[in-house]
């Protein structure tokens, strides 16, 4: 006695079977492409404000290494600003950075970082008064200077930050 059954279906997968498994294979890898552009992008992001914060604290740290008024008997009667060249470059006090934009941008001793040409720190400055530091009276006409510097990539703005700076005891 010989039987026959007949084995229908388990020779392979269906047409749909397939189809299904193909779009859910090209779901899932287009969710990861996704994913991994928007960590590129995250990344950068996070790139471009590090460094922003960098430039800001070199910024920081030469205002905070310059004399708070020209040490120049030449210069003493001058309005507080600028003294020379738009951008400044001879900076031997605090209110040469007054209103002045880098690019490139400069470390914290003043020199040119030629490696970054696509970055900008804009610094302005406002003098306060000494007992309400949220009140701003005429420039040089207080020993407490707010400093801001705008950090800008490419024109597009990253990161601000501003301090306060008061001019030494030991300083005339």
């Amino acid at each position: 006695m010989t039987f026959t059954t007949a084995r229908r279906g388990l020779g392979g997968f269906t047409l749909i079977e397939v189809v299904v498994a193909t779009v859910l294979v090209g779901l899932a890898l287009v969710a990861m492409m996704t994913s991994v552009g928007s960590n590129t992008r995250v990344n950068d992001a996070g790139t471009k404000l590090t460094q922003g914060t960098f430039l800001a604290q070199e910024i920081r740290e030469w205002t905070l290494s310059l004399p708070f008024r020209d040490q120049d008997a030449g210069d003493l009667g001058n309005q507080p600003g600028q003294d020379g060249s738009d951008p400044q470059i001879w900076v031997d006090d605090l209110d040469d950075l007054m209103d002045v934009t880098y690019c490139p941008p400069r470390d914290g001793q003043g020199y040119a970082i030629s490696t970054l040409p696509s970055w900008s720190q804009t610094i302005s400055m406002t003098w306060r008064d000494p007992d309400d530091l949220g009140s701003i009276v005429s420039a040089g006409t207080s020993e407490v200077i707010y400093v801001n510097v705008d950090i800008k990539h490419r024109n597009k703005f990253i990161v601000g930050s501003g301090w306060i700076v008061t001019k030494k005891p030991t300083e005339k």
